[in-house]
């Protein structure tokens, strides 16, 4: 049973924007604790790009403040990532990552990001 599916990756030009989605399934959504968007360059260790709890707060890395928004739509239990102003050192696979309260940890099978310059 596939209890997270992303979409939204593709190809987008520097300066440009993409939405990335991942979808979660329901019974783990009602539970979620926290969610985060994870990335992963070729050749780079998988680091946090954005985290947002049940509360509300957000941690977002350096690289991504004032440009990467994660925020959740409780209508269709998904989570989002806005990117917007991508730039080249963006490019990786992406990976979506949630905790439930009871402390289950689940990820997505990820999707990639390409910016050109």
């Amino acid at each position: 049973q596939v209890q997270l599916v992303e979409s939204g990756g593709g190809l987008a030009q520097s300066g440009g924007s993409l939405r990335l989605s991942c979808a979660v399934s329901r019974s783990i959504f009602l539970m979620l604790h926290s969610m985060a968007w994870y990335r992963q360059a070729p050749g780079k260790e998988r680091e946090l790009v954005a985290s947002l709890t049940r509360s509300g707060s957000t941690v977002y890395a350096d690289s991504v403040k004032d440009r990467f928004t994660i925020y959740r739509e409780n209508t269709n239990n998904t989570v989002y990532l806005q990117m917007n102003s991508l730039k080249p050192e963006d490019t990786a696979i992406y990976f979506c990552n949630v905790i439930t309260f009871l402390n289950r940890n689940f990820w997505g099978q990820g999707t990639q990001v390409t910016v050109s310059s």
